[in-house]
């Protein structure tokens, strides 16, 4: 949990830097699995009735790519980062939520294995759709081009 509490935070801000369990994320509802814990770097400070933060948050994440069905590693990443949490009266604010919902939107929708610099998947799309020669085939025009009228 990436928690903030208010009496700690002085009236300048406070820089937080760490690693978490990247079990907070909740990777299998999209058929992924956590690769390493999630990292941050943010700057906190009070603004109004709650709690911003911003800077970076990363966290490795084991993907299947939708082309050759292997696994590999993506990492997300977002930065700049920023959230802002409303106090409600409480003295401990919860950034995770906020952490997990940028990192969740970071991943990509489609993953594929050459995501990743350097890295080539191993299926090669064919050139053509089929995989074979296309064929040509008349068109309706070509015959009425070859259609002789009287005049």
């Amino acid at each position: 949990m990436i928690a903030v509490h208010l009496k700690q935070i002085p009236p300048e801000g406070q820089h937080l830097e760490g690693e978490e369990d990247a079990g907070c994320l909740d990777l299998g509802a999209i058929g992924a699995k956590p690769a390493g814990p999630v990292r941050y770097a943010l700057d906190v400070g009070l603004s109004g009735g709650g709690v911003f933060a911003t800077g970076r948050v990363a966290a490795p994440v084991e993907m299947t790519c939708v082309a050759c069905l292997q696994p590999f590693v993506y990492e997300a990443e977002v930065e700049p980062f920023a959230a802002q949490v409303q106090i409600d009266g409480r003295e401990l604010v919860d950034l995770t939520p906020s952490v997990r919902e940028e990192l969740l939107l970071a991943l990509p929708n489609h993953p594929r294995c050459d995501l990743n610099n350097g890295h080539s998947c191993p299926y090669q799309r064919p050139d053509a759709s089929g995989g074979g020669t296309q064929e040509s085939k008349e068109s309706a025009w070509d015959q009425l081009d070859k259609l002789k009228l009287k005049r």
